[in-house]
C-alpha cells in the first residue's frame, strides 16, 4: 500500500538526487530523502506525496552508510548551504560523478560519452571567496533554542532554511569561508542588531538591513564588505564603516548597495562606496583580477585554476586561433587563454563585468582580447567573423534557445562547454550533438559539501 503524508517508512538509500537528497524506493514509489546518503537504512517521515514520488526527511538512522561521518558544523542539516557535510569527501566526489552520468544517460546521443573522475577541490573548508548572508525580521530557531529575549525572534543574519523564503537561521560562522569572514560577520551582526534599525521583512517589505556580502581575495588577502540596504542611511552606515576599518585592516573597501525593490536579490539599483576604491583583487594562476561588488568571479579560486586548465586542454589552442567566449563575465577565461590564442572576443550582458574584464586585461598587459557588451543572441547575429574555437560558460539555466540556435549557425570547429548544472548541460549538448561529437566530459568540484558540480565538455564538429 502506498504510504500517506505523515507516515513513517523504512528505506534503503541507493543513490543521490540533484538537490542533495538520498533516493530510496518502496512500493514502486521513488522517495527523495533529505539528510540521507547512499548506504543508509533509515526511518523517514513522508512530508509530501505525489503520484510517482514522495519527499521525506530522516527521523532515525537504523544503519549508517560506511561513508557517513559526523558533520563539523553545528548548523549542518538545518541551513541551506551544505547538504553533504555528513559524508566523506571521497564519497561526495563519487556522488557528483553519478549526477553528471545520470544527466547524460537519458539522452541516446550522449549515453556513451566518457565521463572522467571528478577533479577534487584543493580545499574542502574555507574555500569560498564570497559569502552572502540574509537579514530577516523572522528568525528560525534550532531545536532546543528559545527566543528568551523579545528582540531575538525579530532579528537574524544568516542563511535561509531550505524550503522557506522568509525564515533565516541566525549563524555566527560558516566553515566554508575564511575565519576572518566569520569575525566580520559577527561584528556586523552585533552592530546591526544594536542599531535600533529593523531588519528587512520579506513578507512585510519593511525594514532597512537586507543582505551582507563578504568577498575575499585569496591571494591578496583583501576583503570587501558589501552591505545591501533598502535605502540610503549614511548616518547608520558610516559609523559601521569606521568601526570595520579600524578593527580589520584587511578590509580594503566597504560598499553599500541600495535595493528598494521587493525582489530578494543582493544587487542594488545604486552603489555607494563608503571606504576604499570599491574593488579588491585576486589571482587565478599567474593572472590578477579586479573584482567589484556585483561582478561574477569564480567562488573557489584554486579550483577555478583547475577548471580553466581543463578548458585550455580541451580547446587545444596553438596560438593561431580566434576564440569566441560567450558569457565572458569579468574576463577570466579570455585572460587565462590569451597567451595561446591569436585573439579572443568575449560577449557579456553585464556592463560592470565588461568594465572589469577590460581592466583585468590592462592589469595583465593583455592586448588580444576585446569584449562586446549586450544580449548575446543579438551580438551573435551581428558577429562578422567566424571563430575557430567557441567557449560557452552559461548561467545555471543554460543557453537561451536563440543563443543555442546562433551557436549552431556559427559552425565553429571546436567547442568547449562549461556547465554549473548537469541537467541544463545535457539539454544543450543534446541539441548540439546534431552537428557535434561530444568526445568527453570532465567534472570539477568547485563546491565541496554541496551537490553543485561543474563540468567541462569537449565537442568537435562532425565532418
Amino acid at each position: 500500500m502506498s504510504p500517506k503524508k505523515g507516515e513513517i517508512v523504512e528505506l534503503r538509500i541507493e543513490k543521490v538526487a540533484y538537490g542533495g537528497e538520498g533516493i530510496g524506493r518502496l512500493h514502486g514509489l521513488v522517495f527523495f530523502v533529505r539528510g540521507a546518503i547512499p548506504g543508509d537504512r533509515v526511518l523517514a517521515k513522508v512530508v509530501r506525496k505525489k503520484r510517482t514520488y514522495a519527499q521525506a526527511r530522516v527521523t532515525e538512522i537504523l544503519e549508517a552508510s560506511p561513508d557517513r561521518i559526523t558533520p563539523p558544523c553545528p548548523y549542518s542539516g538545518y541551513c541551506g548551504g551544505c547538504q553533504w557535510q555528513n559524508a566523506r569527501y571521497e564519497a561526495q566526489l563519487k556522488y557528483k560523478k553519478v549526477l553528471v552520468e545520470d544527466s547524460l544517460s537519458g539522452i541516446p546521443s550522449l549515453r556513451d560519452t566518457p565521463i572522467h573522475e571528478v577533479i577534487a577541490s584543493p580545499k574542502q573548508f574555507g574555500y569560498r571567496n564570497k559569502m552572502e548572508f540574509s537579514f530577516s525580521d523572522r528568525r528560525w530557531f534550532l531545536p532546543g533554542e528559545l527566543p528568551w529575549e523579545n528582540n531575538q525572534k525579530h532579528f537574524a543574519l544568516g542563511l535561509h532554511i531550505p524550503g522557506t523564503f522568509h525564515k533565516v537561521l541566525d549563524v555566527n560562522s560558516c566553515l566554508l569561508q575564511n575565519e576572518k569572514g566569520n569575525e566580520l560577520l559577527r561584528e556586523i551582526k552585533n552592530y546591526a542588531k544594536n542599531s535600533g534599525i529593523p531588519a528587512y521583512g520579506l513578507k512585510t517589505h519593511q525594514g532597512f538591513w537586507r543582505f551582507l556580502a563578504l568577498r575575499h581575495g585569496a591571494h591578496s588577502d583583501e576583503w570587501m564588505v558589501n552591505i545591501i540596504t533598502s535605502e540610503l542611511k549614511l548616518d547608520i552606515l558610516n559609523p559601521l564603516a569606521e568601526v570595520l576599518s579600524n578593527r580589520f585592516p584587511e578590509v580594503k573597501t566597504i560598499v553599500n548597495n541600495i535595493n528598494s525593490r521587493k525582489a530578494s536579490i543582493a544587487v542594488g539599483e545604486k552603489e555607494i562606496v563608503l571606504v576604499g576604491r570599491g574593488t579588491i583583487s585576486d589571482r587565478i594562476g599567474p593572472f590578477s583580477f579586479q573584482i567589484s561588488a556585483n561582478s561574477f568571479f569564480q567562488t573557489n579560486s584554486p579550483a577555478a585554476q583547475k577548471l580553466y586548465g581543463k578548458v585550455a586542454d580541451y580547446a587545444e589552442l596553438n596560438g593561431a586561433e580566434l576564440v569566441l567566449d560567450l558569457y565572458s563575465g569579468t574576463g577570466t577565461i579570455p585572460v587565462f587563454l590569451s597567451g595561446v590564442a591569436q585573439g579572443i572576443i568575449g560577449m557579456e550582458i553585464m556592463a560592470d563585468a565588461v568594465r572589469d574584464a577590460e581592466i583585468n586585461c590592462r592589469k595583465n598587459c593583455i592586448t588580444n582580447c576585446r569584449f562586446v557588451l549586450g544580449d548575446i543572441k543579438d551580438n551573435l547575429k551581428n558577429l562578422k567573423v567566424k571563430p575557430d574555437v567557441l567557449i560557452i560558460d552559461p548561467p545555471r539555466a543554460g543557453m537561451h534557445k536563440d543563443v543555442l540556435s546562433g551557436v549552431m549557425d556559427l559552425g565553429a570547429e571546436k567547442v568547449v562547454y562549461v556547465s554549473c548544472h548537469p541537467m541544463t548541460m545535457a539539454r544543450d549538448l543534446a541539441k548540439m550533438s546534431e552537428d557535434y561529437r561530444v568526445l568527453e566530459v570532465q567534472p570539477v568540484d568547485m563546491f565541496p559539501h554541496t551537490y553543485h558540480v561543474e563540468a567541462v565538455a569537449k565537442l568537435r564538429r562532425k565532418k
